[in-house]
Order: C-alpha cells, then sequence, then structure tokens
C-alpha cells in the first residue's frame, strides 16, 4: 500500500491535519495510524473499579483517536488582541510569526466551534479584577498570564472528537486503529514509509512487521509518544537539539480559596523563578470544581493530571505546578531522567499515584490514610495512596514547589494552607526537540513533525494549528 500521507498518531495535531487536508481538496491519499481505539470505544474503568486497573495493550486515557485530548478538561487557549506575542501553547509562533499564529488559532477555534464547541469565553468580563490580581502577583515576584479561554469538558471534549473522527471517515481519511508503528522506513535519508504491528503484539519483539509506503510521514505522536520519538530519533541519526521535561506535582485545594482566580479567569497562569534556584515555576492545567484523575503511559508508568466537567462537579480546584528542568553536557536525556523520578513515585505508592498533605511535608512526615480521610480538603481521586512524595521528587523540583507556593500565598490567601494536598508524579514530557524547519520538516527528507511530542506545542489548540498548518503546506506538493 501507499500513500500520499502517513501520519503517525491520532491527536488534535494529527485529526487537524486530515480535517484540513479534506477542505483543501486536492485528493491526497491519507492514512493516519493509532495505537488506542475509536474515541467512542476509549472508557476509563477507574469511576467503576475505584482505581487504576492499567488496561492493555494501552492505558484508554492517553491512546486513541484525539490521544489525551479526549479525557481532557477541553481548555482551548486563545490569545488577547493587542498582544504582541503568543504566551502560551509552545513555540509555533517562532516557525510562522505571530499574526499568522493568532490567524490560525481564529480559524481553528472556528472549527471547534463548528464540531459544537460552546460560544462562552472565560477570562474575558473582568478585566480591572485581573489586571489587580496581575500587580498583586507582579509584587511577588510572579508573573501573571491571562488570555481567554474556551472551555469544553471532559464530557464535551469526548462528544466533539466524535463528530470529528465521523467527518474524517466520511470524507475519505483512512484510519487504522490498534496498531504501532514500530520504525520507519529511511533510505538515502529520504523517508519511505512506516513499519507496523497489531497493538496485541505490543510486547512481542519478534512479530512479523507490515511495511506501508508513503511520500510523506508525520509524526504527531503527543506526549504519550516522546520515549519512542527519542528512541526513533537517535536509531536514525535524526536530529535533535536538548530539550526540557517538566517535573512537578497535582495541587488540590478547596474552590473557596481559589475563588478569584475561577471567576475572574477561570484558569490563571502564574509564573515564577523562586529563590534559590531561578528555576522557572508554573501553574497548568487549572481546573476549577475539578477531579485529579490518573493516566498510564508506557511500561506502566503511572501519572497524574487533572480534569474538569461541564455538569460534574466538585469542591475542589486542581492545578499542576511545574518545574522545567533543561539538561545538557554530559547528560542530555531529559525523558530518562522524568521517566526515573516516575518511577521512584510508583515504587512508593505501590503502582498508584501519591499524594500529601503540604502540612506534613513542612512537618517533615508522611500522610497516612487515616489522616487523609480526617482531612479539610478530601482528595477526588480516590485510588491516590498517601505517602511522602519527597522522597522521590528530588531536593531541587521540590524546594522549588515549596518555595512557589509560599509566593502564592502572598497573592491567594490560603494557597499554602496545610491541608492542601499534593500528588505525584505530574511530568509533562517534550522529547529532545526535533529540529525541523519552518515547513515542520526535520532532517529525513519528507518526514514531519507537529504538536506536542516533539516539542513544537504545548495544549490542544496550538497542537491543533500546527496540523492545519502542515495540512496546507503539503497540499501544495
Amino acid at each position: 500500500m501507499k500513500y500520499d500521507i502517513v501520519v503517525v498518531g491520532m491527536g488534535p495535531s494529527s485529526i487537524f491535519l486530515a480535517y484540513e487536508i479534506v477542505k483543501q481538496n486536492k485528493g491526497k491519499k491519507v492514512l493516519l495510524i493509532e495505537e488506542g481505539k475509536r474515541v467512542e470505544d476509549r472508557v476509563c474503568p477507574i469511576e467503576k473499579m475505584g482505581k487504576c486497573i492499567k488496561c492493555k495493550p494501552f492505558c484508554n486515557i492517553t491512546s486513541g483517536f484525539s490521544g489525551a485530548g479526549a479525557f481532557s478538561d477541553g481548555k482551548l487557549s486563545l490569545y488577547n488582541k493587542e498582544d504582541d506575542d503568543i504566551y502560551v501553547g509552545g513555540v509555533l509562533h517562532d516557525y510562522i510569526g505571530v499574526e499568522e499564529t493568532k490567524e490560525l488559532i481564529d480559524y481553528t477555534d472556528n472549527i471547534y466551534l463548528e464540531f459544537g464547541a460552546g460560544e462562552e469565553l472565560e477570562g474575558i468580563e473582568h478585566e480591572e479584577e485581573i489586571k489587580k490580581l496581575q500587580r498583586k502577583a507582579k509584587k511577588n515576584g510572579l508573573n501573571l498570564i491571562s488570555i481567554p479561554i474556551r472551555h469544553l469538558g471532559t464530557e464535551k471534549s469526548h462528544i466533539l472528537y466524535g463528530k470529528i473522527e465521523k467527518f474524517l471517515e466520511e470524507n475519505g481519511i483512512e484510519m487504522k486503529f490498534n496498531t504501532i508503528v514500530s520504525d520507519l522506513v529511511i533510505e538515502k535519508n529520504k523517508i519511505k514509509g512506516v513499519k507496523i504491528k497489531d497493538s496485541s503484539k505490543a510486547e512481542d519483539e519478534y512479530a512479523e512487521l507490515e511495511e506501508i509506503l508513503a511520500e510523506n510521514v508525520i509524526l504527531a505522536v503527543g506526549r504519550k509518544g516522546a520515549n519512542w520519538l527519542s528512541n526513533i530519533c537517535e536509531k536514525h541519526k535524526i536530529e535533535t537539539e536538548p530539550g526540557i521535561v517538566d517535573i512537578g506535582i497535582r495541587y488540590e485545594l478547596p474552590n473557596e480559596v481559589m475563588k478569584e482566580v475561577n471567576k475572574y479567569m477561570y484558569e490563571g497562569k502564574f509564573i515564577g523563578r523562586p529563590y534559590p534556584f531561578g528555576d522557572k515555576v508554573r501553574t497548568f492545567c487549572q481546573n476549577p470544581s475539578g477531579f485529579v484523575s490518573a493516566e498510564v503511559y508506557d511500561n506502566n508508568l503511572t501519572l497524574v493530571n487533572g480534569h474538569s466537567y461541564k455538569d460534574k462537579k466538585s469542591t475542589n480546584t486542581n492545578l499542576a505546578i511545574l518545574v522545567s528542568h533543561h539538561f545538557n553536557h554530559p547528560f542530555n536525556k531529559p525523558i530518562e531522567y522524568g521517566r526515573n523520578v516516575a518511577k521512584n513515585l510508583n515504587k512508593l505508592g505501590s503502582g498508584n499515584v501519591v499524594v500529601q498533605r503540604l502540612g506534613d511535608i513542612y512537618r517533615g512526615k508522611r500522610t497516612w490514610e487515616e489522616e487523609l480521610k480526617n482531612n479539610k480538603v478530601e482528595p477526588t481521586l480516590k485510588a491516590a495512596v498517601a505517602g511522602d512524595i519527597t522522597f522521590a521528587l528530588g531536593y531541587r523540583t521540590m524546594t522549588d514547589i515549596l518555595q512557589f507556593i509560599k509566593q502564592m500565598d502572598k497573592v491567594v490567601e490560603g494557597f499554602a494552607n496545610p491541608d492542601n494536598l499534593l500528588y505525584g508524579p505530574e511530568i509533562k514530557f517534550y522529547s529532545n526537540k526535533l529540529k525541523i524547519d519552518n515547513q515542520f520538516e526535520t532532517s529525513i527528507s519528507g518526514l514531519y513533525s507537529i504538536g506536542d511530542g516533539g516539542g513544537l506545542t504545548r495544549g490542544l489548540m496550538m497542537a491543533s494549528c500546527s496540523g492545519v498548518h502542515l495540512a496546507r503546506i503539503l497540499a501544495k506538493k
């Protein structure tokens, strides 16, 4: 079989590339390949079972049509018209320019609206109150970024991406589910295709591989595929540059504490460089009235995340506090470092997410299950195991997080309350960043990279935009 375009992965960057290929109407033969299931078949059993059972062969939250987006809280980060830069979502604008990125966001946002996203925008009605919060943050050494956000909601995301899946099928886009791309076919520095096998044979290294030929191959593997991508780049000598890994925790506290930020902005993006290390520390993926969740990556690596629904509500807000780690000579394996942190935390939790009270960290002790039951902040992730995250998170990372929490408490009173909860590990893998040109082409001719996995974007909207832009480039070939 031979295709004009083969895309590895079916996250937002991939499916929006396919959507735009359809709209360009150039008669391209396109195949999307995904290790997971169709979106309508993706069900996480944790709500019924009360714990993560580590679905085989792949986690339904991280794998499948629309990637982690199907189970995310579904926040689409936009921009302010007066902004002269793009402050959230990666580095897409470094390749195509700020104004073109804004136009792409507008175009892509309209696609989301077309498939059922709500028209209401968060963070646009309380300008004076937001400026007051920004001034208060600045006074305490923090930068508060405010941009409009369109919130889909976890359950609405599932439905919306299901509609896109149906649209692509009805318009001739071929999709191959439950299929692993084991390798790339490269000859004389030019892509020739991919080698695949059934996902049921994920652990069978001797399984027979099928070869699919293609003029162009797109790597759209998302953060879930960052480790796979790193290995592929090393094997085929695809050029990369040092990347980063964000390591941190998911923080849960009462809605009452976050009520102003929740009301005025829905998601506050706070950034600081706390003493003594000056590392970049930021909040990410804030979920008012949300729920902490677990997700499983390769080799049963369990990470923590969070989401929020449109209809189902808790009394807590959760958000990530992430520390950016840069590595250089002689160590340049950020993914390996992050995975080792996660493995150690998983061991402490017997394969589960670990949760600890902030007050217990200050007291230099672990949290016990009985203490958690009597805690004023009730954990929304019932499968989390009470313990001590400081055993594995690392001195520098832990110091950055605790100092940042103290800074935040001066802006949001109660942010450092001893009853607030820290879950670990939360890690965002961005791989060793792929070297790409302004056409998103790698050092291998005909091989392209889009989305979060290769370090170009971060988040649903910008990943989707990168797919649209590359589709327009390929449509002209």
